[in-house]
């Protein structure tokens, strides 16, 4: 296996020198001097290719084929330029001033202005279905000062937003688009890398190089496709034959891959198994029974059954070694069925309880695993089989009060915690917040981020949160992609997978 960057904590670095070593990174001189080529990458579709109705975390990595936001993060999770080539804050953090730069352009060849920037976060932040109004609601107004210059005034002191505006929450769309928003769901019209020319639900997207992006020097695919890989045990074949170049696997296809003679990138990502609770449904209105559950869950033994030893028992949203990543939560509520068990009693099921867990088609082997260690504390489970749109459609929804889920982290820790906690949060089914984590995120948000005291801060927050909410997590497990050693420069990205400086060799 290749693990070409090892995983580092976000160190707090001032927008100056962010600003400074972004533009130093990503205007390097480009070696230019491979021919046109074409790459297939076996990943999923995303639920909208309009980041406004977007539903999935994981859509962010397809979104970021053709969207640009107004800042990127580099390998560790730094926020550097993308759209905007500087920024500064004022000198209370209650506004950010971001500087546009002067080649910035969609893929029709208008210009990205201030303006535009302008209309995105309004839309983002106050049409009726946007999946971002949470993240959003921090923004007072947004003035385009002139045609390059884009200031966002803040309800309070926020020095999350470069990061913030790295992902979905920060994706440009081109204004052009907005005469009639719904057909972005499928055409989507940005300022990103590639465009979209193609485009079959469920099946798949091509795209082509757009030469209008600012950093169009670095990219060195010309035609890319994005093909899902609809069953896991064909992905090495697949990746073998030439269906797919590259194709993220399970932990369960990496000893074929090996075999197979394929280069192995496993990434240390912010993903991690988590159950989706509605605590405001009884049984699950009440902490005892979640801590049970939790107690009754062997962690490790899930990840040698189900994920072939490839992850880390968690007890929070977060892996370790993440500056939000708290080490007072590790091993939380420790494997013990008989704690468990005198938990269930004291919330009133001296005889066990009877639950329902929906669970999307492929998560039956770790959903049986679960039933089975649950049943051993008198949680007798039974199993409730959607297909992946109605697993999708319940952060929306809400029909289902408990759910097997993944969730993949975002590019501020803070929008994270609002994700999971806040009372928009698309995986905060309860819609509801204690003030007492409002406080510990709104304390976090206002501490600059090359403050000494901001890593406690923040993860504070994340111990308020995982205490008092019902959301329960299972494991972090990494990105693992694989690919012919024709294909080099894949990066190992800490949030979304790039494809800048990736060639198609040969």
């Amino acid at each position: 296996m290749t693990s070409r960057h090892p995983f580092a904590s976000l160190a707090a670095l001032s927008v100056a020198a962010l600003a400074f070593t972004g533009c130093a990174a990503s205007q390097a001189p480009a070696d230019d001097s491979s021919g046109t080529s074409s790459l297939t990458w076996g990943w999923r579709l995303p639920t909208s290719w309009d980041p406004v109705t977007s539903t999935a975390g994981w859509d962010t990595h397809a979104l970021a084929l053709v969207y640009d936001g107004l800042t990127q993060l580099d390998t560790e999770g730094e926020p550097v330029p993308g759209l905007a080539e500087s920024w500064e804050y004022n000198a209370d953090g209650t506004a950010i001033t971001f500087h546009l730069r002067e080649d910035a352009a969609f893929s029709d060849g208008t210009a990205v202005t201030a303006e535009a920037v302008k209309l995105n976060l309004e839309r983002g932040r106050d049409q009726e279905n946007s999946t971002l109004a949470g993240q959003l609601r921090i923004i007072t107004a947004v003035d385009a000062v002139d045609e390059r210059t884009v200031t966002v005034y803040l309800d309070q002191a926020d020095y999350q937003v470069p990061y913030l505006f790295a992902g979905k929450t920060g994706f440009i769309v081109n204004p052009a688009a907005f005469d009639d928003v719904t057909t972005l769901a499928t055409q989507p019209e940005g300022a990103g890398p590639f465009a979209l020319t193609e485009y079959v639900p469920n099946a798949r997207a091509t795209l082509e190089k757009n030469d209008e992006y600012w950093n169009a020097d670095h990219i060195f695919i010309d035609d890319l496709s994005v093909v899902p890989v609809a069953d896991d045990a064909t992905a090495v074949a697949g990746v073998k034959t030439g269906q797919w170049d590259v194709a993220i696997i399970p932990a369960s296809q990496a000893e074929a891959a090996a075999s197979a003679g394929l280069d192995i990138e496993e990434i240390k990502a912010l993903t991690v198994r988590a159950l989706d609770v509605n605590g405001t449904v009884a049984p699950f209105d009440d902490q005892r029974v979640l801590q049970a559950i939790s107690h009754a869950t062997d962690r490790q033994a899930l990840i040698d059954s189900t994920y072939f030893g490839s992850g880390t028992a968690n007890w929070q949203p977060f892996p370790d070694g993440y500056v939000a990543h708290s080490e007072e939560l590790d091993d939380l509520y420790p494997y013990d069925v008989e704690t468990a068990q005198e938990l269930l009693a004291e919330a009133g099921y001296p005889d066990g309880i009877d639950i329902t867990l929906t669970l999307g088609e492929d998560d039956t082997a770790l959903a049986e695993l679960l039933q089975a260690q649950w049943a051993e504390a008198g949680i007798r489970v039974t199993l409730n089989m959607q297909a992946g749109a109605a697993i999708s459609q319940n952060y929306v929804q809400r029909t289902f009060p408990f759910v097997l889920d993944s969730y993949s982290g975002r590019q501020s820790p803070l929008q994270a915690l609002e994700v999971l906690y806040g009372p928009e949060g698309l995986m905060n089914l309860g819609r509801q917040t204690p003030a007492e984590l409002t406080a510990a995120i709104d304390k976090a948000r206002a501490t600059p981020t090359d403050d000494p005291a901001y890593a406690e801060t923040i993860q504070d927050a994340v111990e308020v949160g995982v205490k008092l909410q019902p959301n329960t997590f299972l494991f972090s497990w990494p990105r693992i992609l694989i690919h012919p050693d024709n294909i080099t420069g894949i990066r190992h990205w800490l949030d979304v997978q790039r494809w800048e400086d990736v060639k198609v060799e040969g």
